[in-house]
């Protein structure tokens, strides 16, 4: 069973699918990450967004939200 619940929407302009997963998938090896709209409309149309563990992660970009996302990473 996986240790992290990690999850981005398909729909968010801030992020690009094709590069974020793959990230993701090197950040929590052993986590499924799932793809769907989060109902986060507001902060999605204005930031880069990542829900993990319970928490939304904000950024300016991608890789910033990546970056603030990793802390929440159970290991």
């Amino acid at each position: 069973m996986a240790k992290n619940d990690i999850r981005v929407c398909d729909k968010c302009r801030h992020m690009k699918l094709k590069t974020v997963l793959p990230k993701l998938e090197k950040l929590a090896p052993d986590t499924e990450v799932k793809v769907a709209c989060k109902s986060y409309c507001g902060p999605c149309s204005r930031f880069a967004f990542i829900f993990i563990n319970g928490r939304y992660v904000t950024g300016a970009t991608e890789d910033e939200a990546l970056e603030k996302a990793s802390k929440y990473v159970k290991r």
